[in-house]
């Protein structure tokens, strides 16, 4: 008997005739003689619709408060799925993130797992019921508040299950049939991927890919859980995401390219006129990072002889944009640089695979098929595994069917379906 995790996201729930067609795939793993645990998300856009509540009741709502509120979709998600369940003759038991011990830090909106102690999961499943677990939410360590874990939380929450509870697999089910070599409603001709490492879904899923949260990814190489990304449209085999031992034992060449990813919520801040000298960079990041704000590719100028004076620029998450706006003004005095600069009309475009750090000419290739293809590059940022550059909004689509086609990503016959319309 093998112990599944399942997650079902916003879209595969997403009305009654959804919620029924989950039931009775969950009811089938069971019958198959598995052990089985659910992880669901609210039902379709319901997630948006409570915050939009939320703003015409109050502009700025307390955190504590919005967090009460939006684990709301997730516990409605999580009774209705029970009770289809029982409707086909088998006990489900449904339980908020704190019943299920999901354990997290004081942090609203964004919180971290601390720990995951399933006991009452354990105990139920003991005695032979299907466990169904509110994804997106957990309880604080110290003020015992319900805490959410941001934007893709559920994933994150399927993963952190299936390694307490030492799961043989967690099955990420969305509307897509797996993870594909590039956004299937930009390139019609992605291929889906049998086989992909953690360290490159990491990059994918850090540069764009929708298909799973970056965290969820990160917990999963921690504590070496296979991942199967499948739809629960259909019955097709998705992508397992595993140990890259387990695909270069079993591929004698690995494909050099696995993807190409995109990302249209950065966006770009310069500060002009920084004085060169030692420890104004530093001051400069402290800051933004005091404020909570993540930073992605940075750039520094050649400071110019005449004046003593550099450019920085960064990539952020553009809902943070006004934040680091106004934590660097309150240090312009200070630093006396010269002014800001604010772009939102940027997007990023990340070509990604393990193959690449053994293969010259790579790079190359890359930045020949966007320059035919007409594009400039602001930004370029690389790692072992994967290049990324910064290019205009317009140029996004562009810039990724050309990568796509310049590195022979292109299946024979299209196969990408996005079945609920949303690729989650």
């Amino acid at each position: 008997m093998a112990l599944v995790v399942q997650k079902y996201g916003g879209s595969s729930v997403a009305d009654a005739d959804g919620v029924k067609r989950v039931a009775q795939r969950i009811v089938a793993t069971k019958k198959a003689g598995n052990d089985v645990v659910v992880v669901v998300s609210a039902m379709g856009d319901t997630t948006d619709d409570l915050i939009d509540m939320a703003k015409q009741v109050s502009p700025l709502p307390p955190g504590r408060e919005l967090d009460m509120l939006l684990t709301a979709g997730e516990r409605i998600s999580m009774a209705l799925l029970a009770m289809a369940i029982a409707n086909l003759g088998h006990e489900a038991r449904s339980f908020t993130g704190s019943q299920a011990g999901v354990i997290t830090d004081d942090s609203h909106g964004k919180a971290k797992i601390i720990d995951v102690t399933p006991g009452r999961i354990r105990s139920a499943l003991d005695e032979d019921a299907i466990c169904i677990v509110a994804g997106f939410q957990g309880v604080s360590q110290n003020t015992k508040d319900i805490t959410t874990l941001g934007r893709g939380g559920s994933d994150t929450t399927a993963v952190a299950l299936a390694a307490s509870l030492d799961a043989d697999v967690c099955e990420i089910y969305s509307d897509v049939d797996g993870v594909f070599t590039a956004d299937p409603r930009i390139v019609s001709a992605a291929r889906k991927l049998p086989r992909i490492s953690y360290e490159e879904m990491l990059e994918m899923a850090a540069n764009g890919a929708k298909i799973l949260h970056l965290r969820c990814v990160e917990y999963a190489r921690r504590y070496n859980i296979p991942i199967h990304v499948r739809s629960s449209f259909s019955q097709k085999e998705g992508t397992w995401v595993v140990d890259s031992s387990d695909i270069e034992g079993q591929d004698m060449e690995q494909a050099i390219i696995s993807g190409v990813a995109h990302d249209r919520s950065e966006a770009k801040i310069t500060v002009v006129g920084v004085p060169d000298k030692v420890g104004e960079a530093a001051a400069i990041f402290s800051v933004l990072s005091d404020a909570e704000i993540n930073i992605d590719m940075i750039v520094q100028n050649v400071s110019a002889a005449s004046t003593g004076r550099t450019d920085i620029s960064f990539t952020l998450p553009s809902t943070d944009g006004q934040a680091a706006l106004t934590a660097l003004n309150k240090l312009k005095d200070r630093i006396g640089f010269e002014s800001l600069r604010y772009d939102d009309r940027i997007g990023k475009v990340s070509l990604i695979g393990a193959g690449m750090r053994s293969h010259p000419g790579v790079t190359a290739k890359f930045f020949n098929a966007i320059a035919e293809a007409g594009v400039n590059i602001e930004m370029i940022s690389t790692s072992e595994i994967r290049i990324s550059v910064v290019v205009a909004q317009d140029d996004i689509d562009a810039a990724v069917v050309a990568a796509h086609r310049a590195f022979d990503l292109d299946a024979e016959q299209v196969e990408a379906v996005v079945y609920g319309g949303t690729g989650r």
